[in-house]
C-alpha cells in the first residue's frame, strides 16, 4: 500500500492563519515560512535516509542470497574421499573376544541390528560372532561366524559351511581425504540419525527456541547487548543456531557491529530456504567440536568417535551433554586437558534440559554422577598424518586430487592402526630419553666470579631439536604397516621418513652381502665366509688420486678378525678392506639394485657415506628379510568407488637381488649385533625374540633391524644436518626396541619365529679360536651358517696338532687362546665368535707385557688395564664418514 505525504503549502497555512484573525503579526508569519523550509527539510532527509537503508538492504541481501544460492546448491559439504586401514585378520588360535570382535565391526561401520548397513551387519551368538557383510564391503557377501573359546579363535566356519584357517574384519576408516590444508575430519550424519537426547541438549544450551524464532532471537539479541554493555565488553553473543551456522559458513568469528548484521540477515535467508531439521542437519555436521593430533572435528558425528569411540545414535545423556557443553569453546573445555572444566560444562547443560523439560531433575542428577567415560586419549602419530600426506601425494600424482574426492572413491591402505599405536608410542618413549642426552651434553658447569665470590652456575648450550623417523614394514609383502614422519606433526610437517640423510654403518651388511655372494658366484674354495678372516688394521686405501684413511672408534684396531664378528662390531677399517677386495663396482651395484641409488663405488660408501631415506632403507633390507627378494615399500592396496567396484589394486614390485642362500647367511649373521654386538642395547630393553639389525652412525643415529614377520627402521638426527653425536645404539636402538616389544604384544605380530633357511644352506658349529669344525677336545664354540660347499673341512684339533703340549692334552686345554669379543654390561652372550685367533707364543708374549704393565703400574701407577672394553660409548665425537679419517663406529 502505497503511503502519499502532503506538505501543505505556504498559502494554505497564511489562509488558516487569516481564518484565526488579522491580529497576527509579521514575525509570525516569517516563522511560518521557517517552519515550512524545516518540515520539508525533514521529511526529504527521511526519505533519502529510507530509500538508502532499503536500497543497502536490498543490495546486501540480493548480494547474500547469491552467496547462499551458490554455497547451498548442490552438495553443501565438500565430497571427499576415504582412507582405509588394512584389514584385522584373524586366525585359528589368534588372541581374540567377542566384545573386542564387535567393537572392530563398529569402528568400520556395521550395525548389530537387523536392517544393518551398507557395510554390513553382525549378530552376537553364545560362544560367537556372526558376520554378514553388505553390499559395500571391501570383501566379498559371504558371512562367516568366529567362535571364542578360552580368550582364543577356537573355529571359523564360512557361511557355505566349511570351516575356514582364517578371516578378515572389514577395514576401518582412518580418515577422509581432505583437500587443500584443511585438514579437518567429518562425519556425515541425517538429522533423523541424531538421536532426540542430543538434539535436546544442544538446544537447551546453544537455542532453546529455536523451532519459534524466523533465524534471530531478538529478545536473546537485545538482552545480550544489554549485557555488554553493562559489563563493558563483548562477550555475551546472543546467536541463534541458525545465525551459528551463517558465521561458521560464510563469515569471519570476529565480533563487530558489521560482521552480526551480517550474520542476521544471511540467518534469515537460510531460514527462508531451508526447515529446521535441515538446518538443524546443517549445524550438527558444520560445527568445530575441538582437535584430535593435526586434525580438526568438525561435526557430532565425528565427535561422538573421536571422544566416545561410538557411532552417534548410541550416544547415552551423559556423553550427548558433554559433547553440547564443548560447542561453547572445545579448547577450553577439552575433556583430555581439562577434566574438571568439562564436567562442570556438561553438568550446567544437565540442569538446563531439566529447565526446558525434556528430562527430570532424577535423570540429570544419575547423569551427573556418571564419571567422563572417554575414548583413549590421541597420541598424535596413531592418526598417521604424514602417511596420510604421502597417500595424498601418491593419489595425486596419478588421479588428482579433485577427481579422487569428487568421485569420493575409498582407499584402501597397508596401515595397521594397533600397530600404528604402537610406533607412536615408542617414538613418544624413546625421543624422551634422547631429550635426556642431548640436554646432557649440552649442559655444563660453569665458574663465575673469583676468589670469595666465586660461584658454579649451569650453563646450557642451545641448539636444535632431535627429530625422528621410524618405518614399518611386512618383510614378505612390503607394506608399509607403520609409519611416523616426526615427533609432532603440528609442529613441523617435514617428513622425515623421505628425508634423504647419510646412512652411516646400516649400508655395511651390503658389503658383507657382496662378498658373501662369492660363494655363488665365484669359486667356492675361494669364497668370502661368515669365518674367513679379515684385517681390521689402520690402512691407507687409494681410489684415483683421493687418499682414505679410516679410523675405528677409538682408535681401537683388533687385527685379523672373522667377517661376522667384523659385522657384529662394526669394524670400519676391516669393512673398507672387505670392500675393496670384493671390489667396490660389486657392492655399490648391489645396493643399487636393492634401492639405494645414491650410492657411488667408493672406499667411504663402505661406511654408509652416501644418502637414502628410511623409507628406502627399508625397502633394501626386505633383500636380507625376505630371501633374496628386494619388494618396494608400498602404501596403498586398493581403490574402489563408493559400491565397492575395483578402480586400481597395487602391488609391492619385486626383484631378485641375492640368493636366498647368501640372504638367510647374512640374516644369521646380522643376528651378531643384536645378540653380542653393537646393537645389544635391544636386548638389555628386554626384546627377547629372534632378531637381526644393525646400529649406523653418521651424523645422525639408525638402526635397521627385523623378525621373522616385521621389517622396522629407526632415524634419529637434527634438522640442521648437526652432528647429533649419539651412537645409533643409544639413540635409534631403543626406539627399535620399544616398538618391537609393543608388536610382539599384538596378535598378529606376535609368533616372531627363528629365521628359518633354505636348502643349500647348513650351520655348523666351529671353534672359537681356529674357526674351524668343532669337536669335544675344543669346547668354546659358536654356531655360524654358511652356503654348503663353503663351510670349514678341517677339524679344530686337525689344525692344532700337537701344539697344545702334554698337559694341555691331559687336562683338554688347547694350548691356543682366544680374544673374546668385548663384553657387554650384561656379560658374554651364547654364540659369540672368536675376534682374533692368536698363537701360543704370542699368546705368552701379551701374558708377559700384561704382567710387566701390572708391575710399573703397581709401582708408578702409570699404566692402566690394557683389555679393549668394546662396549659402544653412550655419547661419541665423530667424523664425518665422508670425510678421511672416519671413526664412526657402528
Amino acid at each position: 500500500m502505497a503511503i502519499k505525504i502532503k506538505i501543505p503549502s505556504f498559502s494554505t497555512l497564511k489562509r488558516l492563519s487569516a481564518s484565526k484573525g488579522k491580529s497576527r503579526s509579521q514575525a509570525s508569519a516569517e516563522g511560518w515560512r521557517r517552519y515550512e523550509r524545516e518540515i520539508r527539510l525533514g521529511v526529504a532527509a527521511f526519505i533519502v535516509v529510507c530509500i538508502v537503508f532499503f536500497s543497502v538492504f536490498t543490495y546486501y541481501y540480493v548480494k547474500y542470497q547469491r552467496i547462499v544460492d551458490r554455497r547451498m546448491s548442490g552438495q553443501i559439504f565438500a565430497p571427499s574421499a576415504k582412507i582405509y586401514a588394512r584389514p584385522v585378520e584373524l586366525d585359528v588360535g589368534d588372541r581374540a573376544s567377542v566384545s573386542e570382535i564387535a567393537a572392530d565391526l563398529r569402528r568400520s561401520g556395521y550395525s548389530d541390528d537387523a536392517k544393518g548397513t551398507d557395510f554390513g551387519r553382525f549378530e552376537l551368538r553364545h560362544g560367537g560372532i556372526e558376520i554378514y557383510p553388505g553390499p559395500q564391503s571391501y570383501h566379498s557377501s559371504d558371512s562367516a561366524t568366529i567362535y571364542i573359546a578360552d580368550g582364543k579363535v577356537s573355529r571359523i566356519a564360512g557361511g557355505n559351511g566349511g570351516d575356514l584357517s582364517a578371516y578378515e574384519l572389514e577395514p576401518q576408516l582412518v580418515t577422509a581425504l581432505f583437500q587443500g590444508e584443511d585438514r579437518s575430519k567429518r562425519q556425515i550424519v541425517k538429522f533423523n540419525e541424531i538421536p532426540k537426547v542430543m538434539v535436546d541438549a544442544v538446544l537447551a544450551i546453544e537455542d532453546r527456541r529455536f523451532f519459534q524464532h524466523g533465524g534471530v532471537n531478538y529478545y536473546r539479541l537485545a538482552e545480550a547487548g544489554i549485557t555488554d554493555v553493562l559489563h563493558h565488553h563483548r562477550g555475551q553473543g546472543g546467536s541463534t543456531l541458525t545465525m551459528q551456522l551463517s558465521r561458521g559458513f560464510f563469515l569471519t568469528p570476529e565480533k563487530t557491529m558489521k560482521r552480526k548484521f551480517t550474520e542476521m540477515l544471511i540467518a534469515i535467508e537460510l531460514e527462508q530456504r531451508f526447515s529446521k531439521q535441515q538446518i538443524f542437519e546443517l549445524y550438527a555436521n558444520q560445527v568445530p567440536m575441538g582437535q584430535r593430533g593435526s586434525y580438526g572435528i568438525s561435526g557430532f558425528g565425528e565427535a561422538a568417535r573421536a571422544y566416545f569411540n561410538k557411532d552417534i545414535k548410541n550416544l547415552t545423556l551423559p556423553e550427548a551433554a558433554l559433547l553440547a557443553g564443548l560447542i561453547q569453546r572445545p579448547s577450553y573445555l577439552s575433556p583430555y586437558r581439562h577434566p574438571e572444566r568439562a564436567l562442570d560444562r556438561r553438568n550446567l547443560v544437565l540442569d538446563s534440559m531439566v529447565e526446558t523439560g525434556t528430562i527430570t531433575r532424577d535423570e540429570a542428577d544419575k547423569a551427573k554422577a556418571t564419571p567422563l567415560k572417554l575414548a583413549a586419549p590421541n597420541v598424535e602419530a596413531s592418526d598417521a598424518p604424514y602417511f596420510v600426506d604421502m597417500v595424498k601425494d601418491f593419489l595425486g600424482s596419478k588421479y588428482g586430487e579433485t577427481d579422487i574426492n569428487e568421485n569420493q572413491y575409498r582407499i584402501y591402505t597397508s596401515i595397521d592402526p594397533e600397530l600404528q599405536k604402537a610406533a607412536a608410542e615408542a617414538v613418544e618413549v624413546g625421543i624422551k630419553g634422547v631429550d635426556e642426552q642431548v640436554l646432557k651434553a649440552r649442559t655444563k658447569k660453569v665458574k663465575v666470579g673469583t676468589g670469595k665470590n666465586a660461584k658454579t652456575d649451569t650453563e646450557v648450550k642451545p641448539g636444535p631439536e632431535a627429530q625422528v623417523a621410524l618405518v614399518a614394514i611386512d618383510p614378505h609383502t612390503g607394506e608399509v604397516l607403520a609409519l611416523v614422519g616426526g615427533r609432532n606433526y603440528g609442529m613441523s610437517q617435514l617428513n622425515h621418513a623421505i628425508a634423504k640423510r647419510p646412512t652411516g654403518s646400516i649400508f655395511k651388511p651390503f658389503v658383507y652381502a657382496a662378498a658373501m655372494n662369492t660363494a655363488i658366484t665365484g669359486d667356492p674354495a675361494q669364497a668370502v665366509t661368515p669365518a674367513s678372516l679379515v684385517d681390521d688394521s689402520p690402512t691407507t686405501f687409494m681410489y684415483g688420486d683421493q687418499i682414505y684413511e679410516p679410523r675405528n672408534y677409538k682408535a681401537e684396531y683388533h687385527g685379523q678378525v672373522t667377517a661376522r664378528y667384523a659385522l657384529a662390531m662394526s669394524l670400519n677399517n676391516a669393512t673398507v678392506k672387505l670392500a675393496e677386495q670384493v671390489g667396490y663396482d660389486n657392492v655399490a651395484n648391489l645396493a643399487k639394485n636393492a634401492g639405494i641409488v645414491s650410492v657411488k663405488a667408493t672406499p667411504a660408501m663402505a661406511l654408509g657415506a652416501y644418502d637414502a631415506t628410511p623409507l628406502e632403507m627399508a625397502g633394501a633390507y626386505t633383500v636380507f628379510a625376505n630371501g633374496g627378494v628386494r619388494l618396494s615399500p608400498t602404501l596403498v592396496k586398493s581403490v574402489r568407488t563408493t559400491k565397492g567396484d575395483v578402480v586400481d589394486n597395487f602391488q609391492a614390485e619385486s626383484r631378485n637381488v641375492l640368493d636366498p642362500r647368501v640372504a638367510a647367511v647374512l640374516t644369521d649373521m646380522l643376528q651378531g649385533p643384536v645378540n653380542y654386538g653393537t646393537g645389544y642395547t635391544v636386548r638389555q630393553r628386554g626384546f627377547t625374540a629372534p632378531a637381526a639389525g644393525k646400529t649406523g652412525t653418521s651424523h645422525d643415529a639408525w638402526f635397521a633391524g627385523y623378525t621373522s614377520n616385521l621389517l622396522c627402521i629407526v632415524w634419529v638426527g637434527f634438522d640442521d644436518y648437526s652432528d647429533i653425536k649419539l651412537s645409533g645404539a643409544v639413540a635409534a636402538a631403543p626406539v627399535w626396541a620399544e616398538f618391537m616389544k609393543r608388536a610382539q604384544k599384538i596378535s598378529q605380530y606376535e609368533d616372531m619365529k627363528g629365521f628359518g633357511q633354505p636348502s643349500g644352506v647348513v650351520s655348523v658349529e666351529l671353534d672359537k679360536v681356529t674357526n674351524d669344525l668343532a669337536t669335544p677336545s675344543c669346547p668354546e664354540t659358536y654356531t655360524a651358517s654358511f652356503v654348503a660347499g663353503t663351510e670349514p673341512k678341517e677339524t679344530c684339533d686337525q689344525a692344532l696338532g700337537d701344539h697344545r703340549g702334554i698337559l694341555s692334552k691331559i687336562f683338554g686345554g688347547s694350548g691356543q687362546q682366544t680374544v673374546l669379543p668385548p663384553p657387554t654390561t650384561n656379560g658374554p652372550v651364547n654364540n659369540m665368535p672368536p675376534a682374533q685367533t692368536t698363537t701360543s707364543a704370542q699368546q705368552q708374549q701379551q701374558d708377559q707385557n700384561k704382567k710387566k704393565k701390572g708391575f710399573f703400574g703397581k709401582i708408578a701407577g702409570f699404566f692402566k688395564s690394557d683389555g679393549s672394553d668394546g662396549q659402544q660409548s653412550q655419547q661419541q665425537n665423530q667424523t664425518d664418514p665422508n670425510n678421511n679419517g672416519s671413526a664412526s663406529p657402528h
